[in-house]
């Protein structure tokens, strides 16, 4: 369950003021059908994390045991740094929004997710969480759900209530503790 808790809680509080939670207010201000807008979502980012999951537990393999906890506490810290970068809304008009609501959401976010900053905490998660990269593949997940189905239904609402200078400094400690817990666990 650590690694489910683990992997729901840093990619929802990651996902806070990210380029996919502007991504989602763009579809869902392009689409009316919201269902099909959170299947895509759904879709694209199990395919990815799993990807991506996977990844990381084949790259753990290659990593000395002594050294492992300081490489991937180091990358938490890292990653937790570059949070506190903001993204920018890249997803311009494009083709494939004449597919509909499921298919734009699902090819947008799975493109949008590549080398984005979850989906290196995926992998990352994955090679921590080795044993329980299931619970990995679910946890990035929903917590990729979590952070974007409210911007699918209130997105305009809710990105005015919530400071995103202060949830990124909030995803940044997150990652941060992960990163020094991680180390400290050696």
């Amino acid at each position: 369950m650590d690694a489910l808790f683990s992997s729901f809680s840093a990619v929802a509080i990651a996902e806070i003021g990210d380029k996919t939670q502007l991504l989602s207010l763009f579809l869902a201000a392009r689409f009316r059908a919201k269902g099909a807008i959170i299947a895509g979502i759904l879709v694209a980012t199990l395919l990815n994390h799993a990807a991506s999951a996977w990844l990381g537990v084949w790259l753990a393999q290659f990593i000395a045991p002594a050294i492992g906890p300081w490489l991937l506490g180091g990358s938490f810290i890292v990653v937790g740094l570059w949070l506190l970068i903001p993204d920018k809304d890249d997803s311009n008009e494009t083709g494939v929004l004449k597919y509909g609501a499921f298919a734009a959401s699902c090819i947008l976010f799975f493109l949008a997710e590549i080398g984005d900053k979850t989906q290196i905490a995926t992998v990352i998660l994955a090679a921590t969480f080795e044993d329980a990269v299931w619970m990995v593949i679910w946890g990035t997940t929903l917590g990729m759900l979590a952070a974007n189905v409210p911007v699918v239904y209130a997105g305009s609402w809710l990105l005015q209530k919530v400071s995103l200078d202060w949830a990124r400094r909030v995803a940044c400690a997150v990652f941060i503790i992960l990163g020094v817990l991680t180390i400290l666990s050696a």
